[in-house]
């Protein structure tokens, strides 16, 4: 089985609360080595996936300003169909995760976020990307 080098690979990581996002920041880059951009509401989000084409992957909130994270699922998931979004919000209602299903998420987690179950779904979503080097 091909292992996935996370250091080849993108997540932007949507959240408006600074400690939240460090948490995201430290597990991430230490548990795995993945590159990290941060948009702090939605209306980044959204503009950071037009300008950044190398963004692999989507960590969101959904209690965002200015743009909520059920727009920025809306939006990605009509421009971006193929780029995969995981869901992290501190409420774990049931019409939330159906609503977040049926506009395409990929997963969902409540939040306080266990580390190991996140890098498995990040693991789960993106696929090997080509070395450059070979």
């Amino acid at each position: 089985m091909n292992r996935i080098n996370l250091k080849e690979y993108t997540v932007l990581i949507v959240e408006d609360d600074a400690m939240s996002y460090k948490y995201l920041d430290i597990v991430l880059s230490k548990k795995t080595g993945i590159n990290i951009i941060w948009a702090i509401d939605g209306k980044q989000a959204l503009d950071y996936c037009n300008i950044y084409k190398h963004i692999d992957i989507v960590l969101t909130d959904l209690q965002l300003p200015v743009v909520d994270g059920f727009e920025v699922i809306r939006q990605l998931k009509a421009t971006k169909p193929r780029i995969p979004i995981i869901v992290q919000s501190a409420n774990s209602m049931n019409n939330e995760i159906i609503m977040c299903n049926e506009l395409g998420c990929d997963a969902y987690m409540t939040k306080p976020l266990d580390s190991e179950k996140l890098i498995r779904n990040i693991l789960s979503l993106l696929r090997p990307v080509v070395s450059k080097t070979a």
